[in-house]
């Protein structure tokens, strides 16, 4: 009788187990047959995207692209446009995926905060460090001859509450690193990373910015959802549905529904005692009667926060880190603490492909950001003269999500049956999406064209078919004259027809005559229009 009863009690929680994996397992395989379906939608059609939703604020708006036709969704990314006006704050908040941000125009200030990091920019009292050493020993001192005549509990929370009162008076302000960002930049933004934007330029900040929603940081649905830290009531104007029907901003957003922050849901006396801090004062950070949404006008004077001289991370910033976080002990490497977590890509002398009467490519992978290897997410821009050529290829290893920040071109994307599934113009503020290892082609118009591509691994990969390094160069003269029907003559000129060009290729000499006639030509590489 008693071995029965140990084998029934062992058996409960295998069952309770089991049924936890399988009902695990079954939303595992609702999502990947959700974007199987998605994917296989885009075999048949892809089309140029415009952001279909906007969520207005104070001081600026977010605008949604949405996605019927499943783009979106097979490459497991969402997609959105944040403007920010000048002197507008866009309120702290978190997401369940990773994300990278493109500066498209204007400069800004973003903190971006790593959970478990110290604080290490820190602002102490005007006092000189020898006065808070003599302050100190005092009162050490009467703490001292305090604790020799304590009796009571009471006493003992009056001293811990002057103890927390005295470490208030000496540090005003602490917090983590803040990174200033300008047009052209790269910000990556780890998943549950808090983070905020403040637009201190004279102009709009415009920043597009992609999430993919299938990286393993995700253990949610692929619904890119954002847990706001701050602000009030945030409403959304514009079609409801995002794909089959999800938003790419947090659930309570959709279809113009009223939606507040993470605070808002506790219960004010638990946030308050939690906090320290009064009932009204609580009732405040929950924001039920803020009106101003997601992107708020700062107050007159500015924001007051610590900026260094200069942004690279000293020898004496590097230690005080490294032993903050060790001493706190809870496992964070301090190296992340301490990892770039931007980079610009809009710098003509950082091009890692260049052809000079065609255009440029920069790079930007986890060999140049490292953090980009936590993110699993890269980054291609791209600059391309008027009636320039983009290289056929394919992406190896990631789907590329490309958004066009100026000019246009015609583009063309061939599935694996041969069928063209896009053939049509990308202009300014669209996107695209380019699977993994379908072919893309392309010419740019009579303004040129610039193109920033998100890319779904931090070590993207593509191969050309034609030009230097390509596939068909790679191959022997006869295999091509053999599979294509040609002369072996004709099979060198497809070889080596493009010579050492690579990726970006130059028009035709009328075209590039016309061009350099053209009188909003420069010879720097650099579109005329703003990029």
């Amino acid at each position: 009788m008693k071995t029965a009863s140990m084998a029934a009690s062992l058996l409960i929680p295998l069952c309770l187990c089991i049924l936890l994996l399988r009902g695990a397992s079954a939303v595992s395989d609702q999502q990947e047959a959700g974007r199987r379906d998605s994917c296989d939608r885009i075999d048949r059609r892809i089309r140029a995207l415009e952001p279909t939703r906007r969520v207005d604020s104070e001081a600026g708006h977010t605008e949604l692209y949405d996605d019927r036709d499943g783009q979106l969704p097979c490459a497991g990314v969402a997609a959105a446009r944040i403007t920010i006006q000048r002197n507008g704050l866009l309120l702290p908040s978190y997401s369940n995926s990773p994300r990278l941000a493109y500066i498209v125009h204007g400069r800004g200030i973003v903190g971006v905060v790593i959970p478990g990091c110290p604080e290490t920019y820190q602002e102490t009292s005007s006092s000189s460090s020898q006065e808070q050493e003599d302050d100190e020993r005092r009162r050490r001192g009467r703490r001292g001859d305090e604790e020799r005549r304590r009796s009571s509990e009471g006493e003992e929370e009056e001293e811990e509450e002057t103890s927390r009162r005295s470490f208030e008076q000496s540090i005003r302000d602490e917090h983590q690193r803040i990174t200033t960002v300008r047009q052209g930049d790269v910000v990556a933004i780890p998943a549950g990373a808090p983070f905020w934007v403040h637009n201190d330029g004279d102009s709009p900040l415009v920043a597009i910015s992609v999430h993919d929603v299938s990286n393993s940081a995700n253990q949610l649905d692929q619904t890119s959802r954002r847990f706001r830290l701050a602000g009030g009531q945030a409403r959304s104007e514009g079609r409801q549905r995002y794909g089959e029907g999800e938003s790419s901003e947090s659930e309570t957003e959709r279809g113009g529904e009223e939606s507040y922050n993470i605070l808002s849901g506790f219960d004010t006396e638990l946030l308050a005692e939690s906090m320290r801090v009064s009932p009204d004062i609580a009732r405040k950070l929950q924001g039920r009667s803020d009106k101003r949404g997601n992107i708020v006008r700062v107050r007159r004077g500015g924001l007051r926060m610590l900026r260094p001289a200069t942004e690279r991370v000293t020898d004496e910033e590097m230690m005080r880190g490294a032993n903050a976080a060790a001493a706190a002990g809870n496992g964070i490497d301090e190296a992340v603490c301490l990892m770039k977590l931007r980079e610009n890509v809009a710098d003509p002398m950082k091009a890692d492909l260049y052809t000079p009467n065609g255009g440029r490519i920069t790079v930007l992978n986890s060999q140049k950001l490292p953090v980009l290897k936590l993110i699993k997410m890269s980054v291609n821009r791209g600059v391309m003269r008027r009636n320039a050529i983009l290289a056929p290829h394919w992406n190896i290893n990631a789907h590329a999500a490309v958004y066009a920040t100026s000019g246009s071109a015609r583009l063309q994307v061939v599935s694996s049956e041969g069928r063209r599934v896009f053939d049509g113009e990308l202009r300014r503020g669209q996107m695209v999406v380019v699977p993994q290892s379908f072919a893309v082609a392309g010419r740019a118009g009579d303004e040129g064209f610039a193109w920033v591509s998100f890319q779904t691994s931090d070590g993207a990969m593509n191969a050309p078919v034609v030009g230097k390094s390509s596939a068909l160069r790679g191959m022997p003269a006869d295999v091509l004259a053999n599979a294509f029907g040609v002369s072996r003559e004709e099979a060198r000129m497809v070889k080596f027809g493009r010579g050492q060009e690579l990726a970006i290729f130059s028009p035709k000499s009328g075209a590039a005559a016309r061009r350099r006639r053209s009188p909003g030509h420069r010879d720097d590489g650099v579109l005329a229009a703003p990029a």
